[in-house]
């Protein structure tokens, strides 16, 4: 009977390890390091637990850059992944490599997985999405630039209500600094909060072609009239000191997080982090300023962060796991947890509407701020997004220029030109790859 008893286990053991074995393997390169990174395994974990067909396996991959530059590499070795996490600013590069990306609308179809669209908000998929709005990748961290501001400065220059348009920013300033502030406002990120985020909020074209969406042959024409007279503005209050630059990206945070300036605009996925590094003090989240001489009402930000794309070479086994995970990672459970963990934007109403029955808006005031900001308008083609080729190229591009304003040495005019020339330029090299 022992014998047999014994027999019994080895053959269940053998059973069980078949079993464990036979979960079809995904690989989910991101690049997502530190808490987040934690996250996103912990979310890998979760979804591998609730189910016993799939595993997803994540793979940190260093910089936004690097992931994407990696996956195409490994995708010429046939050593891709199946799904990868892509930057905004790749949108066309990866929509221009069609051989290799398996559409998500597409994905969702074949492997008859329940999929709506318009479960999403379209303020965040319009990024994403076809002209006739067909959903090529699945969002997963986005992010829209905010005002933030220091509730105690604003105290004790006597003003009671974060800005809403450009004028108030100014006004603001000046009364900041006359209650002894270093400076009025700074911004990180300034390509995409002070020239993309422009446009969009003020419904201004920052290029032919429905921002990029109708075709590769785009100009770019953010050295028109509105946005020379904002940067131009911009520079003049870099000279009085209203305004301060602290460098490119996220460089400029530490400007905000030691009280120099009062004010500064970036990432709506940021508010953890100034949290963390400015304990004890009161900060206040308000909506990106608009130009009130260009609209009446301002339009929805743009986003920023990245999505999941899908890619081709691999088992229908694997796809259908890639599907179901889709669904799970688009649940609003999962997506509530996300948003409230990470201060990026849920993706689905749902989410957004359990979050705020879970009482997490009144718990932590301002992270609805961003929420509000992208769904009080409908997207117009000029605040759906943007797609341009080698864009990565061309911010760096921009983000020289306009440190040659801050600095004084040229015009918003000659600098906003330049920009233009040069960034078509990159527009064209992409265009060529397109044709070839």
């Amino acid at each position: 009977m022992a014998f047999k008893h014994i027999a019994g286990l080895a053959v269940t053991a053998a059973l069980m390890s078949t079993q464990v074995q036979a979960k079809t393997e995904i690989e989910w390169w991101h690049a997502m390091g530190g808490a987040l990174g934690k996250k996103v395994n912990e979310i890998a974990d979760n979804f591998n637990a609730s189910q016993s067909e799939y595993e997803i396996k994540p793979v940190y991959k260093g910089t936004y850059a690097e992931t994407m530059t990696g996956a195409i590499a490994a995708f010429r070795a046939k050593e891709q992944p199946a799904i990868v996490q892509v930057f905004e600013v790749g949108t066309a590069t990866m929509m221009g490599a069609k051989k290799a990306v398996y559409p998500v609308y597409e994905l969702m179809a074949d492997t008859k997985e329940p999929f709506n669209k318009n479960d999403y908000l379209s303020a965040v998929t319009g990024y994403y999405t076809t002209n006739d709005g067909k959903m090529l990748s699945l969002p997963f961290n986005s992010s829209t630039p905010v005002l933030y501001f220091n509730k105690e400065m604003f105290a004790k220059a006597g003003i009671t209500t974060p800005p809403k348009t450009w004028k108030q920013v100014e006004e603001d300033s000046r009364k900041l600094i006359a209650s002894g502030a270093k400076c009025g406002f700074s911004t990180t990120w300034q390509s995409w909060t002070q020239i993309e985020n422009f446009g969009a909020r003020n419904n201004v074209a920052m290029a032919t072609n429905n921002n990029g969406f109708d075709g590769v042959d785009t100009k770019f024409t953010f050295n028109n009239a509105p946005f020379v007279k904002h940067i131009e503005q911009m520079g003049k209050w870099a000279k009085e000191g209203l305004f301060k630059y602290g460098g490119r990206q996220s460089d400029g945070m530490p400007l905000f997080y030691t009280g120099e300036c009062a004010m500064t605009m970036g990432s709506s996925a940021g508010l953890a982090g100034i949290q963390e590094n400015m304990k004890g003090v009161d900060v206040g989240v308000a909506q990106l300023p608009y130009d009130d001489e260009l609209v009446k009402k301002p339009q929805n930000t743009i986003i920023g962060g990245a999505s999941l794309w899908v890619l081709r070479g691999h088992s229908k086994e694997e796809y259908k796991g890639v599907a179901k995970f889709f669904t799970y990672l688009s649940s609003p459970a999962v997506q509530a947890d996300w948003h409230q963990f990470s201060g990026y934007l849920p993706i689905t109403e749902k989410a957004y509407e359990l979050t705020k029955k879970q009482g997490f808006y009144k718990t932590h005031p301002g992270t609805d701020v961003a929420v509000k900001q992208m769904t009080s308008t409908t997207p117009t083609v000029n605040s759906k997004g943007l797609r341009f080729g080698n864009f990565l190229q061309t911010r760096d591009i921009i983000n020289e220029e306009l440190e040659a304003v801050w600095a004084g040495k040229i015009s918003a005019k000659e600098a906003l030109d330049n920009a233009k020339s040069r960034g078509d330029a990159q527009l064209r090299r992409f265009e060529r790859t397109q044709k070839s």
